[in-house]
């Protein structure tokens, strides 16, 4: 397998590139792949910036141009629901874009001419994702998050959540719009910006993915208070760990690649 890891920010992917054996560097499309080894498995790490579009087109060149056979997608994201905290961790079950509406043509959320309006992504990969999450909550979480973060951001006890993660361009810090969407898709337990146009194409093209979101703020007024400083001193330690406990995983045990091609 050749997994392909992407990030929206530089910060959410600190340290993997640094931990990458025999790093090569391409530039294309405006973007930077790196390719090498990471923890035993062959990996290419990128930044996709932020938005569907720019997460669509990252994905697609790693498949089409450097032959990725998984991805993984990393960051942050809001919380959809009351029951989910600032520092817990969402594993996506299934990924719906929220900002889709092509109504009346075709009803609110489908992607017009797919007939979906939820993609799901990989089930296996998101099991051993999900795996790797637990047990960095349960074994690396309290050396890899500083106390005085962890007192900060009041991380007491994360949880692992697995369920729907909305996806629009949009940063959302209204609670009326969180609520309306809460009303609207059963299930919320994330948005952010990048995840559903992600698994969109990896549906399209026959590739599994997984979609891991450190969940940075509420999606209410004061989600842009400290965001850049959670990025950098928390979620970028949660990607680092989950991913290396991932990759030593699926090096020890490689997933094979679908057979069959939503593409073709």
């Amino acid at each position: 397998m050749r997994l392909g890891i992407i990030s929206a920010l530089l910060e959410e992917q600190a340290g993997l590139v640094e931990a990458m054996r025999g790093a090569a560097r391409v530039t294309h499309g405006m973007r930077e792949y790196v390719a090498g080894q990471l923890w035993e498995i062959d990996a290419v790490c990128v930044l996709s910036r932020i938005g569907k579009v720019a997460a669509a087109m990252t994905a697609t060149t790693l498949v089409e141009k450097f032959g990725v056979t998984h991805i993984l997608f990393t960051g942050v994201a809001g919380a959809g629901d009351k029951t989910v905290n600032v520092g817990d961790i969402v594993i996506a079950e299934s990924l719906v874009q929220h900002d889709m509406d092509a109504s009346p043509l075709f009803p609110r959320f489908e992607v017009p001419l797919t007939g979906r309006t939820h993609f799901p992504p990989d089930q296996p990969l998101s099991m051993r994702l999900s795996q790797a999450a637990h047990d960095f909550l349960e074994l690396d979480f309290l050396d890899a998050i500083s106390e005085g973060e962890r007192q900060t951001f009041r991380l007491a006890q994360p949880r692992v959540h697995r369920g729907l993660v909305a996806s629009g361009d949009q940063f959302l810090n209204d609670v009326d719009r969180l609520d309306a969407l809460n009303g609207a898709l059963p299930g919320l337990v994330a948005v952010e910006m990048e995840g559903a146009a992600v698994a969109q194409v990896c549906h399209e093209l026959g590739v599994p993915c997984a979609v891991i979101r450190a969940i940075s703020d509420n999606a209410n007024e004061h989600a842009a208070t400290d965001f850049m400083r959670f990025v950098k001193s928390v979620a970028a330690q949660y990607a680092f760990h989950i991913t290396r406990r991932l990759c030593r995983d699926l090096g020890q045990a490689p997933l094979q690649p679908r057979s069959d091609s939503a593409g073709t």
